[in-house]
């Protein structure tokens, strides 16, 4: 028996990430995550999977975060990253594919992330957070514990990167390389003395990797001694052997990052971004030839972005990626003779993949499908690998999926996902609900949205839809451009074009208008509120109400770029795209949710707008998290969320279809 999904069905979804293939790419472990509602937490697991078919395996027993599965280039082991036992931090493990008790590698008081096998399969390099002047793993630790110890936390900064997302960098740790025996447990940090140090935004396994030979390593560097999260990168490679650091980008006025060496150990494949031309310069691909230093751009008529990270083929004529495409994420080969690249696996949305023999094996959900795993073999067969989620699965009751373009802004083609209640009647009138989509230069894909469940959303009796305006990734880069000093505007005109569309249908109420949105979404629901008075309600999470004291994120120095210029320079400018501007129009009721750790969209402008609300005596509820960031990520509070959404909706606007 069928029934509708619901916010507490989300948290029954096993997710399943990270595949790493066996060399002869006959399995692939992947790690499954669980979550328990009365604890309010979740657990992962190690699973293997056959590539060629039959059931799937468990390798851990769930604990807490047993993540970043490494299949070893011998095959005779799988690393991957956990806390266990008496861990205070993540630290790396082993075990034996067959199965058995995994064995800790390390024991260091800093951690263990982002880790990658030697060729020789007896070495794995990883990234820790250390203070760059202590050179002693001993002294690494008894520093970390003198901190924690102390009753002062104050933080004390001079540089302008001091907080990221939901955490502060503030107490002069610095991401650095490093190598582990598998046998002694002996760790070896590769940048001790130097100046060098990994990225400390998205720091992560695809900002480095290992020569074939296993005697160099090229990673991405900021060579600015300010470290700004918008500072052009390069690539620089590590001899070890000789421990002789040289850039191999150095020449180059680009940002590249994201290195990957090609299995005959002839070239280094790279990301590179023109960020002087654009501050959201789309990521293009250049081969490094090592012998000559040569870089060399793939031809780049295809006007998308490539995303990381960047993986060769056995021959090493070949690169493997994923990229936006429409709304939709694809996994990509490009031949490099060929002028751009062909779809190898369908989105959907394809996110992590491994490839090995012949065999690539990836992750991909829909707007209707949560994460699974599937295979593609050597002629381009695609397998479904796991069955994790097909009981829970086929008893929900969802709706339809469409999505199509509209004419929004002066008539511009912008593209528009709508969801339709289960049952949906057309002979009935619904009320329609914008969901909103955050970045700006994101999309709303064709994905399985955990946080933000359009399927729950239209369970409730609403017509939802999602429009990617302009300055959404994935429709080429003079569309993510486009609103470029001059927010609110396109985007305003392009969610109103959505609503015009769908009253044409002849099935939306239109006095059951609502509109939600995070993030920039909950920007222009903030924006829209100013501006329109046909919705009925709002909802606004983690918005942003103005962006003078938005100064306070963590990527102030970006805000000029963004918007145009800086508020100081020209203050008519930034007041044009404010929402604080339209203040005295505003009177649709709104539910305003915010966390205290979100540090992009500091809960100052949450708290801010819903004070103003208040003020103006506009109908308004405020939901303050002081446990979350920029996203609601327990499950009881993720919970809570859902039930606030819908009953502050329902108080504005009666759910389900109605007789006409």
């Amino acid at each position: 028996m069928s029934k509708r999904i619901t916010a507490e069905d989300l948290w029954k979804i096993e997710r399943v990430a990270q595949p790493t293939l066996s060399p002869d790419g006959a399995q692939a472990c992947v790690s499954v995550s669980s979550f328990d509602m009365k604890e309010n937490k979740g657990r992962s697991s190690l699973w293997l999977l056959s590539t060629f078919g039959g059931a799937a395996r468990r390798l851990t027993e769930a604990g807490e975060k047993d993540g970043e599965p490494r299949w070893s280039p011998d095959g005779r082991a799988i690393a991957f990253v956990a806390k266990r036992d008496k861990d205070e931090e993540p630290q790396l493990y082993v075990i034996a594919p067959d199965g058995g008790e995994a064995r800790r590698v390390t024991n260091l008081a800093t951690g263990v992330a982002g880790i990658k096998w030697f060729p020789d399969s007896r070495r794995l390099a990883f990234f820790s957070w250390v203070w760059p002047d202590l050179k002693k793993h001993e002294d690494q630790a008894a520093r970390l514990k003198e901190r924690k110890e102390s009753k002062v936390k104050a933080h004390v900064v001079e540089h302008a990167s001091y907080r990221f997302w939901d955490h502060w960098l503030s107490d002069g740790r610095v991401p650095h390389l490093m190598t582990v025996d598998v046998d002694s447990g002996k760790v070896v940090d590769l940048f001790v003395g130097t100046e060098y140090e990994l990225p400390r935004a998205d720091t992560a396994a695809v900002h480095y990797d290992i020569a074939p030979d296993g005697r160099e390593i090229a990673f991405t560097h900021d060579p600015d001694p300010a470290k700004k999260f918008n500072d052009e990168y390069h690539v620089v490679a590590l001899d070890l052997r000789k421990r002789k650091f040289r850039s191999l980008t150095a020449r180059s006025p680009l940002s590249h990052g994201s290195p990957s060496y090609s299995p005959d150990g002839k070239s280094v494949a790279i990301h590179t971004e023109n960020l002087r031309r654009s501050p959201v310069a789309e990521a293009r691909i250049a081969i490094i030839n090592r012998a000559t230093g040569r870089i060399t751009h793939l031809p780049w008529d295809w006007d998308r972005n490539a995303m990381a990270p960047l993986a060769w083929t056995l021959t090493s004529d070949a690169l493997v990626f994923h990229a936006e495409d429409n709304a939709r994420t694809n996994l990509y080969r490009w031949e490099l003779s060929a002028k751009k690249p062909s779809v190898i696996a369908q989105g959907g949305t394809v996110s992590d993949f491994d490839t090995r023999s012949g065999i690539t094996v990836f992750i991909r959900n829909t707007m209707s499908t949560p994460p699974a795993a599937f295979a593609l073999d050597a002629e381009g067969a695609e397998r479904r690998l796991e069955k994790f989620n097909d009981k829970l699965m086929a008893k929900m009751n969802l709706g339809r999926v469409e999505d199509e373009f509209i004419r929004g802004f002066r008539g511009e083609r912008v593209h528009m996902w709508t969801v339709y209640p289960p049952d949906f009647d057309p002979k009935k009138k619904y009320p329609l609900l914008h969901n909103i989509h955050g970045g700006p230069h994101a999309t709303w894909g064709d994905n399985f949205h955990f946080r933000w469940n359009n399927h729950v959303f239209a369970a409730q009796g609403y017509v939802v839809v999602c429009v990617n305006y302009h300055g959404s990734s994935s429709f080429g880069q003079k569309y993510v451009e486009s609103i470029r000093g001059e927010k609110g505007k396109r985007e305003f005109a392009d969610v109103e074009a959505g609503t015009d569309h769908m009253l044409k249908k002849g099935f939306i109420d239109r006095k059951r208008l609502v509109a939600a949105g995070g993030s920039y979404g909950g920007y222009m629901v903030a924006w829209m509120n100013g501006h329109t008075d046909r919705y009925k309600a709002y909802v606004c999470h983690a918005g942003c109400f103005d962006w003078v004291s938005m100064f306070a994120d963590d990527v102030f120095y970006w805000h000029n770029n963004s918007l145009g210029e800086y508020y100081w320079n020209d203050f008519d400018l930034i007041e044009s795209q404010n929402p604080r501007t339209s203040v005295k129009n505003m009177k649709t009721p709104t539910l305003v949710m915010h966390g205290a750790l979100d540090y992009r969209v500091p809960d100052a402008q949450g708290l801010s707008y819903y004070n103003t609300l208040q003020a103006k005596r506009v109908a308004s509820r405020l939901v303050f998290f002081p446990d979350e960031n920029h996203w609601i990520l327990k499950p009881q509070n993720s919970r809570l969320w859902y039930k606030e959404f819908f009953a502050w909706l329902a108080r504005y606007v009666e759910p389900g279809g109605k007789k006409k």
